[in-house]
């Protein structure tokens, strides 16, 4: 039987597919492309679209997409989304919060079982308040990031009874980013301003 050969579905080049059988892509390169494209495309153009990306280290220290100290508050050390997710530096991506404009973050902690996905209780019952907005897994693995719009020009860090925290940040402050969407969320931001109020009540 004559093997036909494919063509890398990242560069299209006409390198063929040798390396496994299941293979998409000709190269280490262009996996690793075809990858950051896909998480590139699950976060919202709100995020996307504003140049206040940063790269971070392992130890979550804001660097510059050169491998430099960067700010939360400095706007010089900061890039577009596309700079810096070309970028090697650190370990991952980072998103500024600036009062600029009304994004805002819901840190939830220690609330989602990695091997099952399942929430506990109380991180439900927010993401469902939530509706409609973007929710990313946290870099733990364990926690959420719920995104979208209110009015938070002072960051909250909520003590649950159990000992675990909702944080809510709105400026002066860096998000570390997954692109690890949760569930069926979707790449939009929703006014979360109820949900806000609701639990600084």
């Amino acid at each position: 039987m004559m093997r036909t050969e494919r063509a890398c579905t990242w560069c299209e080049g006409d390198m063929p597919l040798t390396a496994r059988s299941d293979a998409l892509t000709c190269s280490v390169r262009c996996r690793v492309a075809s990858h950051r494209a896909a998480k590139r495309n699950t976060l919202p153009a709100e995020l996307t679209t504003r140049d206040r990306w940063i790269r971070r280290s392992a130890a979550k220290v804001p660097l510059t997409v050169a491998g430099m100290a960067a700010s939360s508050t400095n706007p010089r050390t900061w890039s577009t989304h596309e700079d810096a997710t070309a970028s090697t530096a650190g370990v991952g991506l980072g998103f500024v919060l600036s009062d600029v404009d009304d994004i805002v973050c819901l840190d939830l902690d220690h609330c989602l079982n990695p091997l099952t996905g399942r929430l506990t209780p109380w991180a439900a019952a927010i993401v469902r308040d939530a509706g409609a907005t973007y929710v990313e897994v946290s870099p733990s693995g364990d926690g959420l990031h719920i995104w979208g719009r209110a009015d938070v020009r002072q960051g909250r860090r909520i003590r649950r009874p159990d000992g675990t925290a909702v944080e809510i940040y709105g400026t002066g402050r860096y998000i570390a980013m997954t692109g690890h969407r949760h569930g069926n969320a979707p790449s939009i931001l929703a006014d979360l301003s109820t949900v806000v109020a609701k639990l600084t009540a």
